[in-house]
């Protein structure tokens, strides 16, 4: 198993927690409501809202590494059920912006169908690298997978791998045809924390996406 699919399957275990990591968000951002710090490097990162950073002058969320050299990564994160897109393909759509980032960042969305497989791209590890990398402006990117029928989870969010700030905003969802290919790959999945829709739903996990313009607090 190479490495890069081995962070991809650990990554399950903070998706179906219930709660976010120990991680202290920062002083000087404010917080996303409906969104999730994860992964076992957070403490390494400032993460929340930038307010007035966004596109437009709006807000945006931003990723910002607060250590001199960082072997991991943090994300901002959210999950929902799969309800809405079951037996579609989705197109995630969002802006990034960068600044000295001297590993990679992308946007990432993941679709469990069961205990055993789920698809995934972060813009890194799909079908092709389009990684965000070093100092650039709003770039749009992309994420395509398909939803079968018998999904269980939808997760998404934005990730920093290593040092420098990223800033996204403005995510979107929306179903296309079979015609436009997708960018993500399927895999087998050791998903221990594995939960079923009925304990989700008990457990208030939403319906659908939330807060994707950064706007609410």
């Amino acid at each position: 198993m190479t490495h890069n699919i081995l962070k991809i399957v650990l990554i399950a275990i903070v998706l179906y927690s219930s709660s976010c990591s120990t991680s202290t968000k920062s002083e000087s951002l404010g917080f996303p409501s409906g969104w999730l710090i994860g992964w076992d490097k957070s403490q390494s990162y400032e993460m929340g809202t930038d307010r007035g950073a966004g596109q437009e002058g709006k807000n945006s969320a931003t990723i910002k590494s607060n250590e001199k050299e960082i072997d991991g990564f943090g994300t901002l994160w959210q999950n929902c059920l799969p309800d809405k897109y079951l037996g579609k393909r989705v197109k995630m759509t969002g802006f990034l912006k960068s600044e000295n980032v001297k590993g990679w960042a992308g946007l990432w969305l993941r679709v469990d169908c069961d205990t055993t497989t789920a698809s995934f791209d972060n813009m890194h590890d799909g079908k092709n690298n389009r990684s965000i990398k070093g100092t650039t402006n709003w770039t749009k990117c992309e994420i395509i997978l398909d939803v079968p029928n018998n999904s269980t989870m939808f997760s998404f969010g934005a990730l920093l791998y290593g040092t420098g700030q990223v800033w996204f905003d403005n995510i979107n969802f929306e179903i296309v045809d079979n015609s436009v290919e997708t960018t993500g790959r399927t895999f087998k999945s050791t998903n221990d924390n594995f939960q079923p829709q009925a304990s989700l739903k008990e457990k208030g996990v939403k319906t659908e996406p939330f807060n994707l313009s950064f706007e609410e607090n």
